[in-house]
Formats: C-alpha cells, structure tokens, sequence
C-alpha cells in the first residue's frame, strides 16, 4: 500500500485553512448568513466548495471583495440581471470585452440613479416651495399674436408616453428643413391631463408654406389671436404643475373664463441645451376675451 507523503498532507492543510466556514465568511465581510445563503440561491455568490455530505458551504478568501461589491450594488438597487450580467463579464477575465461590458452595466447604473437623484432633489424643492406661504410664482394677462405654423395634430390615447410628442417634432423638423424657426410649442385640451388622453397639436411657427415633400401628418395652420393667463415656468418640467396650478388659481381667483385649451411655447428647451436648469416653458391658460377683471399680472402662491 502506497501511503500518502507529507507533500499530500500539507496541500491538505493548505486548502483547509484557505477556505472559510460561511459563519467565518460572515464575520469577515458583515454579511448575515442568511444574506450569504440568499446569494448562493440566487447565484450570485456561489460558494467555492460544497460538501456533498453534509451541504456545509465554504468560501474562499479571494471571494471576499466580489462578496461586498454584490453587497454595494444591491444597496444601490441594481437589478438582479444587470447584477449577474455584471458578474459573468467580470468571471470572464480580464479581456478588454469583459471590462468594457462591465464597465457599461455599472455606467448605464449609476445614470439612472443620477436620474433619480435629480427627480427627488427637485421633488423636495417643489415642496418647499409649496410649504412656504411666501413662495410666489408671476403670473399675468397677455394678448399672443396670431402666428402662422406648421402643425402636426393628433389624438393622444389613454396610458401613451411622450414618445407622440418626439414622433411630431420629427415630423415636423423634416417639413421646416433648415429654415430658421421661432420656438416650438404645443396646444393641448385639458382633458389630455384631467383624463390621460385627448387633443394635442404640436407645431412649429414657420413663414414659408409648406413643402410639397413634408410628411403627411404636417399642415399649415393659422393660430388666431388669442388672451391667456401666462407664466413662464424655469428648469425642468417635474415641477411643471406648480406653474399650472399658479396660472389656473389665477385665472379663477379673477373671473377669466377658460377656453378648453392651454398653449405652451419651449422657449428654451432639450432642444437648445442639455442643462435642464436652463429651460423655460412659457404656459399659456387660453381664456374668453372680455371676461372677469382683465388684471395686470400679479404673484399667485401654488395650489397645496
């Protein structure tokens, strides 16, 4: 019988000590042992050994860091997929095709919790404003010059994205071509927003008639002169129902009688700069001529 010589026995010792009970893993990376064994079931953390008697899991030291990066991606609400995406790119080696596909999963991550983080910031300063009786938002009475547009005018359906609106502007930057354009904006029945649906027309002013090649949503139209209670809003549209509720308290508070319209002009918008904190969105209440008291413009606190 060959017996075992002491190379045998010490790479025996050595694979013992390098592999960590998992109430050790635990301790060494504060991870519960019900978190580690989450992890092993959801694969992404699999043990590096597995005793087949008695199911005992065992983890090595090299498995510690990949362990706390699970653990910082999931307190960052990365999905499960992106997550074990992220992990078969990095188990792949160390190839420029693997780092640059983990690279991307991480990148397209941290955008949308930058997204987030954004929406929230300007979420608490709505309501601040809100929250404080001194927080006032300009609102006036003006008279719009009739202009001449070109149009693109549809019926939003019930659940739709604004994915109508980018489909419009396509439509009509293909019937405009490169010709110098005043501000885009869009005309729209309240309906589309106390209901989810309903009228909208998006539209260009432009001087020229109308091309004979432009696409068969566009057309030319005549927009009237028409009264509105004004306001115009400053930055991103999250908070867009402040100016709104500002220029409809107004138009109520004073007698104006309101059309089943409201006009908005993007004065400056993504078109023109990707600093949200630039936009300004003029909004329009399109009210009867001749009725309540015709005020000046006033400040006008939002709606709680």
């Amino acid at each position: 019988m060959t017996r075992p010589g002491p190379d045998t026995y010490d790479d025996e010792e050595d694979r013992v000590s390098e592999r960590l009970t998992i109430g050790e893993f635990s301790r060494v990376t504060h991870l519960s042992i019900r978190t580690l064994r989450r992890y092993h079931e959801q694969d992404l953390l699999v043990p590096a050994e597995v005793d087949p008697a008695t199911g005992y899991r065992y983890y090595a030291p090299a498995q510690v860091r990949p362990a706390l990066t699970i653990k910082r991606f999931r307190d960052l609400d990365l999905p499960l997929a992106d997550l074990r995406r992220f992990l078969q790119a990095e188990s792949a080696g160390g190839g420029e095709a693997g780092r640059a596909a983990a690279q991307q999963v991480v990148a397209s991550h941290l955008r949308r919790l930058e997204d987030r983080l954004g929406r929230t910031q300007r979420a608490v300063e709505a309501l601040r404003e809100l929250l404080d009786p001194a927080a006032e938002r300009t609102v006036g009475v003006e008279v719009l010059p009739p202009q001449r547009v070109l149009a693109v005018s549809l019926d939003v359906p019930h659940g739709a994205d604004l994915s109508w609106y980018d489909a419009a502007m396509r439509d009509l930057d293909a019937a405009a071509g490169r010709r110098p354009v005043l501000p885009p904006g869009g005309r729209y029945e309240h309906e589309l927003f106390t209901e989810g649906h309903g009228r909208a027309t998006v539209y260009l002013p432009a001087e020229a008639p109308l091309p004979p090649d432009a696409p068969a949503t566009v057309r030319e139209v005549h927009l009237p002169e028409r009264t509105a209670a004004v306001a115009t809003h400053a930055g991103p549209h999250d908070d867009l129902d402040l100016t709104y509720a500002a220029v409809g308290s107004f138009a109520a508070r004073n007698g104006l009688r309101p059309q089943n319209l409201v006009e908005e002009v993007y004065l400056v918008g993504p078109r023109d700069t990707g600093r949200p904190d630039r936009w300004r969105t003029l909004v329009a209440w399109l009210i009867t001529p001749g009725t309540g008291r015709s005020p000046a413009s006033s400040t006008v606190p939002p709606e709680p």
